[in-house]
């Protein structure tokens, strides 16, 4: 009996060790790919910074803030652009994210649309029986301004068409790397607030309106792009912390299972001592 229990110890032992390898070599992986994406974030946040005074600067200097983009269109409808991840062991990442959309949606079912970035979002919402306008795979751990323009594209198509009357995104905001926030920003209309000009005058060429156009893509192309890149770093922060985590637990569960079998093999010697001893004594 002894002998049985300690083989299915050691093959118990055999496929912790294995599960142990994988999760740390995961955890390596997504440690790497956090590194990489902070700095993307920390160079996109200037960009978007410096783009967002450009737009500001522009939309201060218009004279009324009037159309579709400040003051809405016809549509009640929302549309919310969700971020979520290609693939799993994450932890509660895209629980997270799915369950906050749900909540912003709740009771606004028949209003609402979805534009579904990421694999496992979908699995989630297609169990709760959500459908989505769009869905778009397979983002890069690094994404760029061409892997986000066909996602605003088919927002501002939307938009435009006034089947949705407001673009929102949702995404786990990257704080640090123990720490995620997953939040819901307006895209569209813009909320404008008038500041002062402090006495400077500009000149738009060809015109302020074409300038604008232009600026405004720009713009929704940057802060998206920023969004992304968010949700990628907290994706690879959660992944590092579940791999992390599960790496420890291989090793707690090792020590447990190095100790029965320790029991188990002593615990075998004594007996085959006892009886080693015991006939010895019989042929007395």
């Amino acid at each position: 009996m002894a002998g049985a229990g300690l083989i299915a110890i050691r093959r118990r032992v055999k496929s912790v060790t294995n599960t142990k390898k994988i999760t740390k070599a995961m955890g390596l992986v997504a440690t790497a790919k956090l590194r990489k994406t902070r700095e993307q974030l920390m160079v996109n946040n200037k960009y978007y910074s410096s783009v967002k005074e450009s737009f500001d600067t522009l939309v201060n200097s218009m004279e009324d803030h009037f159309g579709m983009y400040f003051e809405g269109n016809s549509s009640n409808n929302k549309l919310y652009i969700v971020f979520t991840s290609d693939s799993g062991l994450c932890g509660g990442y895209n629980g997270s994210v799915t369950s906050y959309a749900i909540e912003r949606m709740e009771n606004t079912e028949e209003k609402s649309l979805i534009i579904m970035v990421g694999q496992k979002g979908k699995g989630y919402f297609n169990k709760l029986g959500y459908s989505t306008a769009a869905e778009f795979f397979e983002i890069p751990d690094i994404p760029k301004a061409e892997d986000i323009r066909p996602i605003l594209d088919k927002a501002l198509e939307l938009y435009d068409e006034e089947k949705v009357g407001e673009i929102n995104v949702i995404y786990s905001k990257f704080i640090s790397p123990v720490k995620q926030a997953v939040v819901s920003e307006k895209l569209i209309p813009f909320d404008f607030n008038q500041k002062e000009s402090e006495g400077k005058t500009f000149e738009f060429e060809p015109n302020i309106e074409e300038c604008f156009t232009l600026l405004k893509n720009v713009y929704l192309e940057a802060r998206l792009l920023n969004n992304i890149l968010d949700a990628k770093a907290s994706e690879h922060s959660s992944r590092m912390a579940a791999m992390n985590g599960a790496t420890q637990n291989a090793n707690d569960l090792l020590d447990k299972l190095n100790l029965k079998f320790n029991r188990i093999r002593q615990s075998a010697i004594t007996q085959e001592i006892s009886e080693i001893v015991g006939g010895a004594q019989a042929q007395r």
